[in-house]
C-alpha cells in the first residue's frame, strides 16, 4: 500500500513526466513496464503456483473435505463480482471486457489485516482465508490464460509445449536439483511470452513440474525441492516484486479528476464488484454450503466473523490491477479508471472488514496467575 501511495504521489508531482517516461523506456526487447509485468510478475506467479501445488498435495487443501468450503467460497467470490461489474457495464462492449477485474482476492493484504487483529480472529478463519485465496489465485490464472491472450503463435506454442514436456520428464526421472528446472523455465517463459498467452502463465506451468517430497505436518521440509524454491523466492516476491509492481502500476495522474468520475462504468463496476460482489458471493456461498450440510463453518468462528472475512476478500489490489492492465492494454483512460476503482474498493473492504471483525469477535478474557 505504501508503494501504491508513493506511485500516486509521484504521478501527481513534478516527477510525473520522468515517472511515466521511465516506465516506457525500452531495455532490450521490452519496456521497463513490460519487464516488470511480464518477467518479474512471472516469478510472482511461480510462487503462486508453488503454493497451490503444496496446498493441494501436502497442505490445507489435501482432501476434498478440506477443499469444499473454501472452494465454494472462492467460486462465489469470483462469480458475484463479475456479475456486478457486467451489470454496470452491460451496455458497453468495450468496457465489458474487464468483467474479471474484481474477481481476484489479494491474499497478502487480506491476511495482513487479520494479522493486525491478532488473537481476536480464530486460527480456523486464517486457514479458511488462505485456502480460499489460493483457489481464487488458481481461478485468476485460468481466467488470464483463457480470456486475456493475444493472437496465438502456433510455432511458439509448440516450443512451449516441448519445453514443458522436458520439465515434466525431469520430474518423472526424479531430478531433484533445481537448476535444470530453472534453466528450462526461462526457455518456457520466452516461448509463452512470444506465443500470445500471457507470460506469467509460464510461472505457474513451471511450478507444476517442481518436485514435492510429501511431508505432511512438515510445511517447511528443507529436503523438498519445492519447499527450497518457495522459501528462496518468497522474500524477493514480498519485498521487491510486489512493491515494484505496485509502484509501476498504481500511479494515475489526477489532474482534471472530478468526483463524478467515480461513477464512470469501469470505476464503479470495479469498486462495487469488490465491495458488494465479493461479500455477497463469498458469504452467500458459505452460508448456503453450511445450511445445506455440504460443509461446516470454520471452527470457533461466528457468522459475524465469517462475514468480516468475506469483506476482506474484496481487497483485490495486486491481481485486480494486473487483470485490469491486461483487459485494457493501450487504453490509458480505462486503465486509470481501473486503478481508481481497485484502490477505492480495496481500501473500503479493508476498513469495513477490519471493523466488522473487531466488533464481531467476543471480548477475550485473559486470566493472570
Amino acid at each position: 500500500m505504501a508503494s501504491a501511495a508513493l506511485a500516486l504521489v509521484t504521478a501527481n508531482s513534478l516527477l510525473a513526466d520522468t515517472y511515466f517516461a521511465a516506465l516506457k523506456t525500452y531495455l532490450g526487447p521490452l519496456s521497463l513496464l513490460h519487464w516488470i509485468n511480464d518477467a518479474l510478475m512471472a516469478v510472482f506467479f511461480l510462487l503462486v503456483g508453488l503454493e497451490i501445488k503444496r496446498e493441494m498435495l501436502d497442505g490445507q487443501l489435501r482432501t476434498w473435505s478440506d477443499r469444499i468450503l473454501p472452494g465454494l467460497a472462492a467460486l462465489g467470490g469470483m462469480l458475484a463480482p463479475a456479475l456486478v461489474y457486467a451489470a454496470v457495464n452491460w451496455s458497453s462492449p468495450e468496457t465489458l471486457r474487464g468483467w474479471a477485474i474484481p474477481a481476484a482476492t489479494d491474499i497478502a493484504f487480506a491476511l495482513g489485516v487479520l494479522a493486525l487483529l491478532g488473537p481476536r480472529v480464530p486460527v480456523s478463519l486464517k486457514v479458511f482465508l488462505t485456502a480460499l485465496a489460493i483457489i481464487d489465485d488458481l481461478g485468476a490464472v485460468l481466467i488470464i490464460a483463457l480470456f486475456y491472450t493475444a493472437d496465438l503463435s502456433l510455432p511458439m506454442l509448440g516450443g512451449a509445449t516441448v519445453t514443458f514436456a522436458v520439465l515434466y520428464g525431469l520430474n518423472r526421472a526424479g531430478v531433484a536439483r533445481l537448476w535444470p528446472y530453472l534453466l528450462f523455465g526461462v526457455a518456457l517463459w520466452f516461448f509463452v511470452l512470444k506465443s500470445g498467452v500471457h507470460a506469467t502463465v509460464a510461472g505457474v506451468l513451471l511450478a507444476m513440474t517442481i518436485p514435492l517430497r510429501l511431508s505432511i505436518g512438515k510445511p517447511d521440509d528443507p529436503t523438498s525441492p519445492l519447499h527450497k524454491l518457495e522459501h528462496a523466492i518468497h522474500p524477493w516476491s514480498a519485498y521487491l516484486i510486489l512493491p515494484v509492481f505496485g509502484f509501476a502500476n498504481a500511479g494515475v495522474a489526477l489532474a482534471g479528476f472530478e468526483p463524478r468520475m467515480l461513477l464512470d462504468p469501469v470505476t464503479l463496476g470495479v469498486a462495487l464488484g469488490l465491495l458488494v460482489g465479493k461479500q455477497v458471493g463469498v458469504f452467500g456461498f458459505v452460508l448456503a454450503a453450511v445450511k445445506l450440510g455440504l460443509a461446516q463453518r470454520p471452527a470457533r468462528a461466528n457468522w459475524g466473523q465469517v462475514y468480516g472475512v468475506s469483506l476482506l476478500c474484496g481487497v483485490g489490489f495486486t491481481m485486480s490491477l494486473f487483470i485490469g492492465l491486461l483487459a485494457f492494454a493501450n487504453t490509458p483512460a480505462l486503465e486509470a479508471e481501473v486503478k481508481i476503482g481497485v484502490l477505492a474498493g480495496s481500501i473500503a473492504c479493508m476498513i469495513a472488514g477490519a471493523l466488522v471483525l473487531w466488533f464481531a469477535t467476543p471480548r477475550i478474557v485473559r486470566s493472570w496467575h
